[in-house]
């Protein structure tokens, strides 16, 4: 399990803008444990903005500990495990056994799971695992409701005759109508996943999809890319939980970032526009493009462009970058960015490049201050990022947390606008 990072009280403002969990220490006893989609932000809160709660334990607060996440869900299965782990003398006053939440799972053939906080009354016999304590039912229930579009089961007290609408909305997989091999495969990835498993998940997944590759059965293959798609989603850095929180705004960055930012990539001038790009398709079908764009530190949606790619064929993300980058560059209307993030690995990375100076003359793509649009991509596997000019890929887990969230939040709102455009794509050939 993650170690908290401490800092004394008085160092607030040197908490990172990010989700996560953190909590109030003294000495070595928890005071309190809480999650925050802005650690930063909720701390402040605390301190500024007491409330009666608040003023019991803050006044006794040697020093602040916080667990960078990146994940809404992240953080809520975290905190769970961690007031489980320390129980928090402030916690456990303010939220006695009857008040926590639990995940429950019963003992049926098709197990049912369970929002309870009373595990041992005789409305729960057939209980045979549970999960937590959770402090947030309503993000508890979000995330449930999340998880169940990836691993559909059923929720009804008793299996009907016949399948009923939670069928054709793709949340059960109706075992009142058929056997299925794949409901208890649903049920333990979901408690795997709620007990921070969800790498492994994850690999066994991929080892399922290339059997079902090897043995031609592309349609159930393409199923389970589409769940591993998923899981990675809503585990990534976008906001799925908490809105009220946010009061409105999902980019919490700004002008230091900004400066961050162009230290890492040698600009000297104010940073103004970024442009993000994401390819999305199964196996090459309604494959879209999309290009974000951040102005002054906010997303500017009047400048977002989502492209429908155009190539047939075998899939092949490289080929579909270069033809929705090359369509971008001929819009000499379209203002140049400073910055082009890519949503992808090394190929990525060499075709932006190459797009760059095939489509556009170099007089072109001069910006006030003399500067070409830098590329940087973002490949997935291990967060390893690329940067024009530079020999080594860099890590981004080891640049500072306001670059990093930066990046992902860029990257991420890439991937949400590509893939809402894949999947209204998808919806009509499917209606046609």
């Amino acid at each position: 399990m993650e170690k908290f990072k401490y800092l004394s009280i008085k160092d607030v403002k040197k908490l990172p803008n990010t989700t996560g969990i953190y909590c109030f220490k003294k000495n070595k006893d928890f005071l309190y444990i809480g999650k925050a989609i802005n650690i930063k932000n909720r701390v402040k809160n605390h301190i500024q903005q007491p409330t009666f709660k608040d003023n019991v334990f803050v006044p006794q607060t040697e020093k602040i500990g916080f667990i960078a996440s990146g994940s809404e869900i992240e953080a809520l299965i975290l905190e769970a495990n961690l007031i489980k782990k320390y129980q928090p003398q402030y916690n456990q006053q303010w939220k006695d056994g009857k008040n926590y939440y639990f995940v429950a799972i019963t003992n049926e053939k098709f197990p049912r799971i369970l929002i309870t906080h009373q595990l041992h009354t005789t409305n729960y016999k057939l209980l045979t695992n549970h999960i937590g304590p959770f402090i947030d039912s309503g993000a508890l229930r979000q995330t449930l409701r999340i998880l169940r579009k990836i691993f559909p089961y059923r929720t009804c007290n008793r299996i009907p005759k016949k399948a009923c609408l939670y069928k054709d909305l793709a949340l059960c997989p109706a075992p009142c109508e058929k056997e299925t091999n794949n409901y208890k495969k649903n049920i333990q990835n979901i408690i795997k996943i709620l007990q921070r498993q969800k790498n492994s998940v994850i690999k066994n997944l991929q080892k399922e999809m290339l059997l079902a590759s090897q043995k031609q059965n592309f349609e159930k293959a393409n199923e389970i890319k589409s769940q591993i798609f998923a899981i990675e989603n809503v585990f990534s850095h976008s906001h799925v939980l908490w809105r009220d929180e946010i009061k409105g705004t999902e980019f919490l960055w700004g002008t230091k970032e900004l400066g961050s930012l162009g230290s890492l990539l040698g600009i000297k001038t104010k940073i103004k526009r970024i442009e993000g790009y994401d390819i999305s398709n199964i196996q090459g079908q309604e494959a879209t493009g999309s290009m974000v764009v951040f102005e002054d530190s906010q997303p500017n949606k009047n400048e977002y462009r989502k492209f429908k790619v155009k190539i047939t064929g075998k899939p092949n993300d490289t080929a579909m970058l270069r033809e929705v980058i090359s369509r971008r560059l001929k819009h000499k209307e379209w203002a140049l960015p400073q910055v082009m993030l890519i949503d992808g690995g090394i190929g990525q990375f060499n075709v932006a490049i190459s797009c760059l100076g095939a489509d556009l003359p170099k007089t072109e793509l001069k910006l006030s201050g003399g500067l070409s649009p830098r590329v940087m991509a973002l490949a997935k596997k291990n967060n390893e990022l690329f940067i024009e000019g530079k020999d080594k890929l860099v890590l981004l887990k080891d640049l500072p947390q306001e670059v990093s969230n930066l990046i992902l939040q860029i990257r991420d709102e890439a991937h949400r606008f590509a893939i809402t455009y894949h999947k209204t794509l998808r919806k009509k050939a499917f209606l046609n």
